[in-house]
């Protein structure tokens, strides 16, 4: 038996990745006060483990101060180690927030929403992974046969979740060559991104238990399927009633639904570097993969990068309840927290300035010319990381929205992965980030 474990303090940084440091569970209490060290140029780190040309060089000091709100420990029973870990936010030694943090940067950016419109944003994160086995793979799309596989680790999985305080909602055998979902109930605030972090570091812990190895890369095979995270997303006013839906509204939305929506699709061609930001991701965001290509507003399209949801009741105060809406323009290898805050900051935008109502589309965007699509309001996406950089970094409104030493920490450490590839083919980039993530 373990005299003195260890808890571990975690950060979700701009690569994507869960960092930071240990220490015994016994020094919890002064940790929530004091924190632990943390070092600047970490944020410059890449998904690969490389450096980026940092700004901040060997100098300075941070501090990772744990939440006690933010913790999960979960026993696998199974004769190892208990898991646990707590989220954090970054701060200088002041206690000040770091405008790096991106916990901090979620946060920011929900306390607009709220000052804007007087309302709390409510969302789960749907995850697809798939099993890195490279024997046989059979046709098992949504299958019995694909679950029945899996059972064990869907179950495993699921405890663990409902262990460490998530709701477990669905486990299910995807269309994709060893490809599943699993998803959790909706949480209020900042917590959502927080409990996306957790599902993701839960599933490869299950996975490890197992035998396994499971990855959530944007895509593993250009020729077939990709792996996204879908956010939905609703909302409620100061007293907790709902605030999505209006019977009498477009497509049921209500007029702040609808502001919020049109910001996010008139913004998103910005914003998409921070929601699907690796070198990959735009193998996956492309006409007829069931993701997103266009900035455009889906009446249960599942080709649109904003999809209004179906409802299951006829009852006004349950469809009010219901009513939800998706973004589907985002995958793993961004981090929960900053993803959620550029589409809060997109959607709080739309309703400062009153945008009216965007309309769905109901046909194949990619057969329309550029000049149709322009005429009519609707953009390409960015078809690689370097033009969804630029779209980001000359976008002075997006821009704004961030710390102003943000930015250029951000683009350079992109930029930095980006040539960490070098002149790799397209099957050993998507190996590489199949690694990592």
């Amino acid at each position: 038996m373990i005299s003195n474990p260890l808890i571990f303090a975690a950060t979700s940084d701009i690569a994507g990745r869960t960092r930071g440091k240990a220490f015994p569970v016994s020094d919890l209490d002064k940790r929530l006060k004091r924190g632990v060290g943390w070092t600047p140029t970490n944020v410059m780190i890449t998904c690969f483990d490389a450096i980026a040309p940092s700004p901040f060089g060997s100098l300075g000091d941070l501090l990772l101060i744990p939440d006690r709100d933010a913790g999960v420990e979960v026993d696998f029973s199974d004769g190892g180690p208990v898991e646990r870990f707590m989220l954090g936010d970054i701060t200088d030694l002041e206690g000040r927030p770091w405008e790096c943090c991106t916990r901090t940067t979620l946060k920011a950016a929900l306390e607009r929403l709220r000052a804007s419109a007087g309302i709390h944003l409510v969302s789960a994160f749907e995850h697809e992974f798939q099993f890195r086995d490279r024997g046989e793979v059979m046709a098992d799309g949504f299958s019995l046969r694909g679950f029945t596989r899996r059972r064990q680790f869907g179950e495993t999985l699921m405890s663990a979740l409902a262990s460490a305080g998530l709701t477990p909602d669905t486990f299910m055998k995807e269309y994709g060559p060893n490809q599943y979902e699993v998803t959790n109930g909706p949480a209020q605030g900042h917590r959502s991104a927080d409990q996306a972090l957790m599902l993701r570091e839960l599933t490869r812990m299950t996975a490890v238990r197992h035998g396994e190895q499971v990855t959530f890369s944007p895509i593993l095979d250009p020729a077939s399927v990709g792996n996204g995270v879908h956010i939905h997303m609703s909302f409620v006013d100061e007293s907790g009633a709902p605030t999505t839906y209006d019977e009498q509204g477009p497509c049921g939305m209500s007029r702040i639904t609808a502001s919020f929506t049109a910001g996010l699709l008139k913004y998103l061609d910005s914003i998409v570097a921070l929601t699907a930001p690796s070198d990959i991701s735009y193998l996956r965001l492309t006409p007829h993969r069931w993701s997103a290509a266009y900035n455009n507003l889906g009446f249960r399209d599942r080709e649109a990068s904003v999809r209004i949801c179906p409802v299951t009741s006829a009852d006004p105060d349950k469809v009010a309840r219901q009513y939800n809406f998706e973004y589907r323009a985002a995958d793993a290898a961004a981090s929960p927290h900053l993803a959620l805050a550029a589409i809060v900051h997109a959607g709080a935008q739309g309703i400062e300035e009153g945008l009216p109502a965007p309309q769905p589309t109901q046909e194949d965007l990619s057969s329309l010319s550029e000049v149709d699509l322009a005429a009519r309001g609707y953009k390409r996406l960015p078809q690689s990381l370097e033009e969804a950089l630029q779209r980001f970094e000359q976008n002075e409104v997006v821009t704004r929205w961030f710390p102003e030493s943000f930015v250029p920490v951000y683009t350079a450490h992109k930029r930095a992965e980006i040539a960490h590839l070098g002149d790799r083919d397209t099957s050993s980039r998507c190996a590489a980030y199949a690694d990592v993530y």
